[in-house]
């Protein structure tokens, strides 16, 4: 009787010898096998969302609290750009659209989370071990977290309209508005997976928070940077969420803080530059320590 290879220990990834066998392609393209189990993966983290709905009401609601404290509570005390005597609500039409910017900025931490969850519960050997697309737990967690970000979008959307803010810019000015938000939040997802692949556990991932809120705080999305002591306005307008802000008022029909400076005026362009910069660094990135976790 010939001597067998053992058995890998079960929910340890395969060495390189006992790696299983690629599965038949019955005529099927490489191509359409990344496409099914990405989708594979996309169905199995919303059955996780919909056997803990817990985590819906976490990621949906902190949006709409944060919208109605920053609107309600702190708008009577803001003013709208430009210095005059506008009302609250002017200064909640100035701030919907960056409170939708804020929002999207937030969601890498719940990507990280994820990504972090599913590496220290040995999910992730599990999926390389399998017969699998080795994109489709990359891609699979970015559809993912791209239908989530509709959702909330949808939501907070609602939720602004009913306290009072309105698009002017159209509807196709309005869809490109809402496009800008969405490729911010698809840049953000490689940050998110490739952090959520470093950090060691869940609660480091949780503490992203004292980094992403400062992030968000030293930018348009509350305030002008025109009004900040100079240096630091400076560091405001050139951070990515205050051009893909300032572009989506715009689209919005909202109205628009610029004190004449290149990047606020171009703000359009760099809303779509910055975030293929972000992509084009972080994807490489988060592909490469995908890979190293097998070494």
């Amino acid at each position: 009787m010939s001597a067998t290879a053992p058995l890998p220990a079960p929910g340890l990834a395969p060495s390189r010898e006992q790696t299983p066998a690629p599965r038949p392609v019955e005529g099927r393209s490489r191509a359409y096998w990344a496409v099914a189990d990405c989708w594979s993966i996309v169905r199995r983290s919303l059955t996780h969302y919909r056997r803990k709905p817990v985590y819906i009401l976490w990621q949906l609601g902190f949006p709409i609290v944060s919208l109605l404290l920053y609107g309600y509570v702190f708008g009577g005390a803001m003013r709208p750009p430009g210095g005059g005597e506008g009302t609250a609500a002017d200064y909640r039409n100035f701030l919907m659209p960056g409170m939708f910017v804020m929002t999207m900025a937030f969601g890498f931490m719940n990507t990280a989370t994820a990504v972090v969850t599913d590496v220290q519960k040995g999910v992730t050997d599990r999926f390389r071990s399998m017969p699998m697309a080795s994109s489709a737990v990359v891609t699979g967690r970015g559809v993912t977290d791209l239908l989530i970000a509709c959702a909330e979008l949808a939501i907070l959307v609602l939720t602004a309209l009913v306290m009072g803010w309105r698009a002017e810019g159209g509807p196709a000015a309005t869809a490109g508005a809402v496009a800008l938000l969405l490729w911010l939040r698809f840049a953000l997802v490689w940050l998110g997976v490739w952090l959520g692949l470093l950090l060691p556990s869940a609660e480091a991932a949780g503490s992203l928070f004292a980094v992403a809120f400062p992030l968000t705080m030293v930018s348009g999305v509350f305030v002008p940077p025109s009004t900040m002591p100079d240096w630091l306005g400076v560091i405001a307008a050139w951070n990515p969420l205050s051009s893909t802000a300032s572009a989506a008022r715009a689209l919005f029909g909202n109205e628009v803080a610029s004190d004449g400076s290149w990047i606020q005026e171009h703000a359009l362009l760099m809303s779509v530059v910055w975030p293929l910069v972000i992509t084009a660094v972080c994807l490489p990135l988060a592909v490469r320590r995908y890979r190293a976790l097998s070494r």
